[in-house]
């Protein structure tokens, strides 16, 4: 199946079939899912594992439900992609970002301290880490029946190992371990009918996502060789972020007056209330029906507002993505740096009003695609998150994720002095995480085919 879509003055049609559906598609809510990384010791064995799993795996046509009830992605790291054989002129034609991997350069993202690669859970960051497959399906039989289907996979080649995994859901309300609403706000993309719900914001160009179409530069990605190896293929960026929601639940709660200041000073922090409503639009107060309203909850920009008494520009949702707040900066074009983000919940919920750390592991697997690592993902985590430059405050880092050695501060304006959060520890920590590339169908039977 092919989709038209209007590139300039050319018309440029989308291989939805040759796309795994999870780089453009919605995830259903609420869901269950699970991630799985193998190892590939034997390369015969790991190029046979590829071919049983095509058939798990759904392309991007839109509007149809998966096959088998869940929706399965597969994704490679560089040693991956070497263990299977890939030649080395195609191993060296992909991103160099892609190439290093994430735990070589976690000091250039903030990855210090605790969240430093040494630190990092078992075995993410290592040269062991070679396959991706991640599992996501509405309710937890099909997802275990999607699963059994994936290990008889592998559990039957010698040569191929399942070195970890992490169970994730999503609640019904869409919120995070930290108590607020997620997964508002993603961009559409052009070719896959899927309609934007900013207003404001037209479709990205698909070449910003995938692979061997033109992006927001009007030029064609460097793409990785064979054609048929990098079309159709984008980059995948998985972490996992563990919380520490009773230190910033006890932050807020040291610091507020009462408890509708302490929701005031939690969405100040986020730029949303926990319903998800955008302080950009109901900056007073929560609005739980805007916050549920999907057709409404991301209809709004921050041009409006440029010293940010409505949303501060510091909170952690205008600095991820600041939307039309950076129009009259010249050399910054947002588009540029926008991607498919999407966040999943592990780990138990800790109870409504605790304030004592429990010592369970609980947080967020992130995961972002596109098909710009270094002015995607690698960009918005230095220079939004972990800067304040773009915002006149250099100091000041993204008071929820930016790396925090507990003297970040956030800059509340207000009437009539502004009010300033200080000393804020670190709320998330990097588990571990890598860097992996999603091939299209095509390239998938590319690599099982492969007889170097």
């Amino acid at each position: 199946m092919r989709s038209q879509i209007s590139g300039g003055t050319d018309d440029v049609e989308l291989e939805l079939d040759d796309i795994q559906s999870g780089a453009l598609h919605e995830r259903p809510s609420p869901y269950v899912g699970s991630y799985l990384l193998l190892r590939i010791d034997d390369r015969s064995a790991g190029r046979e594992l590829v071919r049983r799993l095509i058939p798990l795996v759904d392309s991007g046509r839109p509007g149809v439900l998966p096959r088998h009830g869940a929706w399965i992605t597969l994704a490679f790291t560089y040693r991956g992609l070497e263990a299977l054989g890939v030649p080395q002129a195609s191993l060296d034609s992909f991103a160099p970002e892609f190439r290093e991997g994430m735990a070589a350069r976690a000091e250039h993202l903030g990855d210090i301290g605790d969240s430093s690669p040494e630190n990092w859970e078992q075995p993410l960051g290592t040269e062991d880490v070679h396959v991706a497959i991640a599992a996501l399906s509405p309710d937890a039989e099909r997802l275990e029946a999607i699963l059994t289907r994936a290990r008889t996979a592998f559990e039957q080649l010698p040569g191929v190992e399942l070195i970890w995994q992490q169970d994730c859901y999503q609640l019904p309300t869409g919120r995070t371990s930290f108590g607020f609403k997620d997964g508002i706000g993603q961009p559409a993309v052009e070719g896959t009918d899927i309609a934007p719900t900013n207003p404001h914001e037209r479709p990205l160009k698909a070449g910003e996502i995938v692979l061997g179409y033109p992006d927001e530069t009007g030029e064609l990605p460097p793409m990785p060789t064979p054609d048929v190896l990098g079309r159709n293929g984008t980059y995948v960026v998985f972490r996992k972020l563990h919380t520490r929601v009773a230190a910033y639940r006890t932050y807020l709660r040291e610091r507020a007056a009462d408890r509708r200041d302490e929701a005031l000073l939690g969405a100040k922090m986020v730029g949303r209330w926990q319903s998800g409503a955008p302080l950009a639009v109901s900056p007073e107060r929560d609005d739980p029906a805007l916050g549920a309203d999907r057709h409404h909850n991301n209809d709004f920009s921050y041009g409006d507002d440029p010293r940010g008494f409505k949303c501060p520009a510091g909170s952690h949702a205008r600095r991820a993505n600041p939307r039309d707040a950076l129009d009259g900066e010249g050399s910054v074009d947002v588009r540029l740096h926008r991607m498919i983000r999407r966040g999943t919940s592990y780990g138990p919920m800790l109870p409504d009003g605790v304030l004592e750390d429990d010592g369970v592991d609980r947080g967020i697997m992130f995961v972002f695609a596109g098909a710009h690592l270094k002015r995607q993902f690698e960009f918005v985590k230095t220079q939004w998150l972990n800067d304040g430059i773009f915002i006149g405050a250099p100091a000041e880092k993204d008071p929820l994720v930016g790396s925090s050695d507990g003297t970040n501060t956030l800059t509340i304006p207000q009437h009539p002095i502004r009010r300033r959060l200080t000393a804020l520890p670190p709320f998330v920590v990097t588990r571990g995480g890598e860097y992996c590339f999603a091939p299209g169908l095509r390239a998938m039977r590319w690599i099982a085919e492969l007889e170097t």
